[in-house]
């Protein structure tokens, strides 16, 4: 899998995906929080699949 998101992508990804899975614990307790893994795993492998099929790509490119 090759990295398609950069840091500011992967950033914001994992700040959504934290504040989502605060729900679970904080707030309304609801399992709905629990959909916030899915913001949390991509920024941290750094790949999001409806990129790769929609070939985005947020990465640097090296010089």
């Amino acid at each position: 899998m090759p990295h398609n998101m950069g840091p500011v992508d992967s950033a914001i990804r994992a700040v959504i995906g934290l504040l989502l899975i605060s729900l679970v614990f904080v707030g309304p307790r609801t399992s709905f929080g629990w959909i916030g893994l899915l913001p949390l795993l991509s920024a941290f492998f750094g790949w999001c699949p409806p990129y790769s099929l929609l070939r985005i790509n947020t990465c640097r490119k090296p010089r």
